[in-house]
């Protein structure tokens, strides 16, 4: 069992699928085990997405691997986990998210400095098909001008 220092957990799909209006770092409730698999990079956020409950936002749909030498204190992988905002960023969010097509999505996982898990999540907005060839063809169009610069 390694602990890294430096855990960054990415929603690289989120950027494609999600045309990015906003970002707001948020903190997250856990148990001691998720903490402990979080700094083993036992994560992912590709299917989570968050949603208001009374109020408060939470983060639904994000795996947390089991910390194996958590006994049966060990927590369940897919659970709902409260995010920690200011309240008027939780009121800014849920008053843009009424509008049609918003929703709020996670895009990076990690722990700072004084070791706290810290989310990037943001306001997104669903591209349509033909937005995402654009955003291929353009990824496409850049790797092809660098490796035209890179041979002269």
């Amino acid at each position: 069992m390694k602990i890294e220092k430096t855990v960054r957990i990415l929603n690289k799909r989120a950027r494609f699928e999600y045309e990015i209006l906003e970002e707001v770092e948020a903190g997250m409730v856990l148990t001691g085990t998720e903490i402990k698999s979080l700094r083993m990079s036992k994560a992912s956020i590709t299917e989570a997405f968050c949603q208001f409950i009374e109020g408060e936002l939470y983060i639904i749909n994000m795996m947390i691997d089991e910390y194996k030498l958590g006994t049966f204190y060990n927590h369940k992988t897919k659970r709902e986990r409260k995010l920690l905002l200011h309240k008027r960023e939780l009121l800014k969010f849920e008053k843009k998210l009424k509008d049609a097509g918003n929703t709020i999505i996670p895009l990076k996982l990690y722990i700072n400095e004084r070791g706290k898990a810290k989310i990037i999540i943001a306001l997104g907005r669903g591209k349509k098909l033909f937005d995402k060839r654009e955003a291929i063809k353009d990824r496409e169009n850049k790797r092809n001008l660098d490796r035209i610069l890179k041979k002269s």
